[in-house]
């Protein structure tokens, strides 16, 4: 107990500072997060758009998917809201930043996805969070859930931002291999399960754990289901538990950069 206060206090230092410095720019910072919620909502809009069209696809309805762009959004935004270097990872280690990190006295990874904050992200989770209020209508115990759920999501979001990262310890430089998995993460996440079959679901399974995003807690939502929510949070738990053991797996194989960089 003594060690997770100790560790919460380190994220409420990094958090605090991190939005101290986004505050520096606040025209800059507050259009950010505009424009961000801005393209969530033009995405949200689409479906609308097409479930009035098709009121219900394979047993799903439009309540269903703003259920899951919430989720995704809010759980994406949290994220890298707060461990900002979580997609970054391959870009560091390519340009032998990871040396700066491994300067701290405490364990490297917590150090170097808390470092960094995404203003973008902020508008991801005022997003997710208004949608979901507004247009699905939640009782206490649905907003509840939907909360624990967006964590759940956060989790799963750093775990595979961590491993996709990762691999920059064992091809180089794989930024754009990182970038891309990553992508393809957000991407399927925000598509209903159900319109997978097959090979392509098994994907969704493994390489991409996005089933975890638009599959269990959409579940977990339509019958207050703890089953569902379980299954949910122990896939993310997994997902970042793979990702921590990739990462101090290819931190042994750093090699330091000649890159030279201040920090204060």
């Amino acid at each position: 107990m003594t060690r997770l206060l100790d560790y919460l206090r380190l994220v409420w230092s990094y958090v605090r500072l991190n939005f101290a410095a986004q505050l520096e720019y606040r025209g800059a910072f507050v259009s950010q997060v505009v424009a961000m919620f801005i393209n969530d909502l033009a995405w949200v809009a689409f479906w609308v758009l097409f479930f009035t069209r098709f009121p219900v696809l394979r047993d799903w309805n439009v309540s269903d998917v703003i259920t899951i762009w919430a989720i995704a959004t809010a759980g994406f935004g949290v994220a890298h809201a707060i461990y900002g270097n979580a997609g970054m990872i391959a870009s560091l280690i390519a340009q032998g930043q990871i040396d700066v990190w491994m300067l701290y006295p405490r364990a490297v990874l917590p150090h170097l996805l808390l470092g960094r904050m995404s203003a973008t992200a902020l508008g991801d989770v005022l997003f997710g969070f208004a949608v979901y209020i507004v247009a699905v209508q939640p009782d206490l115990a649905h907003f509840a859930l939907f909360t624990a759920l967006v964590g759940s999501t956060a989790v799963l979001f750093v775990g595979f931002g961590v491993m996709a990262g990762s691999i920059g310890f064992y091809l180089g430089n794989a930024t754009t291999l990182a970038q891309q998995w990553q992508f393809a993460m957000v991407t399927f996440s925000t598509y209903p399960a159900t319109l997978f079959q097959g090979a392509v679901k098994v994907v969704l399974f493994t390489a991409v754990p996005a089933l975890f995003i638009n599959h269990y807690p959409v579940e977990a939502l339509r019958s207050l289901s703890l089953s569902d929510a379980a299954l949910a949070f122990l896939g993310s738990l997994g997902v970042l538990a793979a990702g921590v053991a990739v990462f101090h797996h290819g931190l042994r194989r750093y090699e330091s950069g000649n890159l030279l960089v201040m920090r204060e």
